[in-house]
């Protein structure tokens, strides 16, 4: 019967074993500083690449607005192009009768196209070749030759979109840019919270199994006192709740601490088998900020200055586009040389004049006041902007002073938590050793062991917001305190990865 007993004992220990050891090897514990979270979630969270993926967006987009200020080649060519087919032909007496065509044709032509930037013009050089073949009859070949030709196409009153292209398009890509940087501290700011959340947690659920070996203890030595009439029933059967309490609290505290595991883990893009072991951070960055100094560098560096100057720009230039469609006035000119005959070499040496000028104007004579309402439309519509723009500046300023006042503030008030923390916890060592000789009642014990948590709880809270207002800082005015530098990235490098 031993012996079987033994065996079972050992089968029983073995499996245990094997069970631990398994879960060992599936399961990974990293401990993870605050300063890897962050910089694990600036290359690998979700949020950082739409962030990464908007810039590169925004880049291909200026890139297009760049190639627009530059000279288009374009090759066209048809080769070939035959026909067999009657078409109508009006002869001398105005009759008309049905004459048969069969031939072949090719042509092919190169231009060069550059916008005009000053005067939102189009300029192109052109050159061309024809060839047309006869197939019935007496087949002959027939070629017409453009070698060069300029062409000058000019809006007289138009809006000159090129112009305020290069006002805008700019601006526009710097916003992007500064967004980028922005987006990359507020992903920061995203991990401090997952990652503050799962500390909470693990110091509630460490308080928690403290509280429940406390509360344990406690009350077998109240039973012991109860034995001997030292304490009443009743104080007996609150130490046997504050156990159950305590308890309760503890598992509760673990599947927090699971949740905000979870979380934290799919921010940071990690295997589904990691544990994280987060820790305290303990080097704080003191700074000094002041209010002046921290708009001085938002209005330098912050996407919000990009923003007000883009849209009051893009305000403008809707006034200006509905002022230029009261009247439109364009102007198409060409110059150049053209030759035709039955050899290419002979169509190239036989040129003549081709001149082409066109003077095109749409002026309406009565529009019941169309055009001149959309022009007070968009006039309207800037005064809206230009009011909203003044608010919002206000209310940037008005928020960047509160943030600023919160940090210096918070400063103090850790060490001041933390002090705190220290001394309900000393308290609460004092009430146990005390109560332990019967000198203080389980309210006494009770009340200190709340304070106690209450404390801890408080200073990983002032630790939180210090570490939130600090990057949220950083992310208005793209200054990176510690190093007294400008926060920037490689753009190129990014946008080639």
């Amino acid at each position: 019967m031993r012996s079987t007993l033994r065996i079972a004992l050992l089968a029983a220990s073995t499996a245990t074993a094997m069970t631990v050891a398994a879960q060992s090897a599936a399961t990974d514990t990293v401990r993870l500083t605050l300063d890897d979270a962050i910089a694990r979630a600036r290359t690998h969270s979700v949020n950082a690449a739409v962030a990464l993926d908007e810039l590169r967006s925004a880049y291909w987009q200026y890139r297009t607005y760049r190639a627009e200020l530059l000279p288009e080649v374009n090759l066209t060519a048809t080769v070939p192009s035959y026909h067999k087919q009657y078409s109508s032909y009006m002869n001398a007496d105005g009759t008309y009768s049905f004459v048969r065509n069969n031939f072949l044709q090719m042509n092919g032509g190169l231009s060069i196209t550059q916008n005009v930037w000053l005067t939102g013009a189009q300029l192109s050089v052109n050159t061309s070749l024809d060839w047309l073949r006869e197939l019935e009859g007496d087949p002959y070949n027939r070629f017409m030759t453009i070698p060069v030709a300029l062409t000058l196409s000019q809006p007289i009153f138009g809006v000159n979109t090129v112009k305020w292209d290069r006002r805008i398009e700019p601006v526009r890509y710097a916003e992007a840019k500064a967004a980028f940087l922005t987006a990359t501290e507020t992903v920061a700011m995203s991990a401090i919270n997952y990652y503050f959340n799962l500390l909470m947690a693990k110091e509630n659920l460490e308080i928690a199994r403290q509280n429940h070996a406390n509360a344990a203890k406690l009350y077998e030595v109240a039973r012991e006192k109860r034995q001997m009439g030292q304490i009443s029933e009743n104080d007996l059967l609150q130490m046997e709740l504050n156990l159950l309490n305590a308890r309760s609290d503890m598992t509760d505290c673990e599947s927090e601490l699971k949740s905000n595991m979870f979380t934290l883990r799919s921010f940071l893009n990690l295997e589904p088998t990691v544990e994280i072991e987060p820790e305290i951070p303990t080097g704080i960055p003191v700074v000094e900020v002041t209010y002046a100094d921290a708009l001085e560098k938002a209005l330098a560096n912050n996407k919000f200055v990009r923003n007000l100057r883009r849209r009051q720009l893009e305000a403008d230039y809707e006034v200006a586009k509905a002022k230029g469609n009261l009247r439109q006035i364009s102007l198409f000119a060409q110059i150049g040389y053209t030759g035709t005959d039955h050899r290419v070499s002979d169509a190239y040496r036989r040129l003549k004049d081709n001149q082409v000028v066109e003077i095109g104007l749409s002026i309406p004579l009565i529009d019941w006041g169309k055009r001149r309402g959309q022009v007070k439309v968009a006039e309207s519509n800037r005064q809206v902007t230009e009011s909203r723009l003044r608010q919002e500046t206000m209310n940037f300023n008005q928020d960047l002073f509160i943030l600023v006042e919160r940090f210096c503030n918070q400063q103090q008030q850790l060490a001041i938590a933390d002090k705190a923390s220290e001394i309900a916890q000393r308290r609460y060592d004092t009430n146990v050793a005390t109560f332990m000789i019967g000198r203080i009642s389980t309210l006494d014990l009770n009340d200190s062991q709340v304070k106690k948590d209450q404390e801890r709880q408080a200073y990983v809270n002032e630790l939180y917001r210090y570490w939130y207002y600090y990057y949220q800082l950083r992310s208005i005015t793209l200054w990176d305190y510690t190093r007294s530098t400008g926060i920037d990235a490689d753009i190129d490098r990014l946008l080639k990865n």
